[in-house]
């Protein structure tokens, strides 16, 4: 993730989907893995948040983010929403880099049943060029061996060059432990990952009820 990207149209998916979520699993902690990287100067994060219909409250949550890009501010999206979860980081203030990926997931702490979200700036690792902009499968398998059986991973993925059932098809055959499923839109994926069976069947229909409302797809 990089500060530049606040409040653009992917966060506007992004902060509204994961409260949505959040409702549902009805959990206290949406624990965010922000996997920071520098700005790069590049035009990146200048889609606007309305370009993806989130609610009105997440709109402005969105263009309170643009202004101040402050990873802080993120904490306060469920007072935005009048929700009772909380948000909390993991090395907010560190950025990630090949050289210390083992040591920035080693002190990962789990607490009772959560989402957790890996926000890396692209998604999964690709086959060739793993770059700080990416994580790895055995990072996501480290996590998920110290949660709870009812706590949930969802990871970012941006679009590659292939459609999103196609590159979600791809990862699942990399993800070797839990049940999986996938939320997409425009250029964006969330894919989820669960321990539970029964778990994994509640993410279905709740993406199935927000599907009914946005112009997302999802699959499971």
């Amino acid at each position: 993730m990089k500060i530049q990207y606040l409040g653009d149209s992917k966060d506007s998916f992004k902060w509204d989907y994961h409260d949505f979520l959040m409702s549902k699993l009805n959990y206290k902690t949406l624990k965010i893995i922000l996997m920071m990287t520098p700005d790069d100067g590049g035009n990146d994060g200048n889609t606007h948040a309305s370009n993806f219909p989130a609610r009105n409250e997440i709109l402005d949550f969105c263009n309170q983010l643009r202004k101040t890009k402050s990873i802080e501010k993120i904490k306060e999206l469920p007072a935005m929403t009048s929700s009772s979860y909380q948000i909390c980081f993991h090395k907010a203030n560190n950025f990630i880099t090949n050289q210390n990926r083992y040591a920035y997931f080693s002190d990962f702490e789990a607490d009772g049943n959560q989402l957790v979200f890996f926000d890396p700036d692209n998604g999964f690792e690709p086959d060739k060029s793993l770059t700080e902009k990416h994580v790895k499968f055995k990072e996501i398998n480290r996590i998920l061996d110290k949660l709870s059986d009812e706590s949930v991973i969802s990871v970012f993925q941006h679009h590659r060059r292939k459609s999103f059932p196609d590159d979600f098809a791809n990862i699942l055959s990399k993800i070797d432990k839990g049940y999986c499923v996938a939320i997409y839109w425009h250029s964006l994926m969330f894919v989820l990952i669960t321990k539970s069976k029964s778990v994994c069947d509640k993410l279905i229909e709740f993406n199935t009820e927000y599907a009914k409302t946005k112009p997302v797809k999802n699959i499971a």
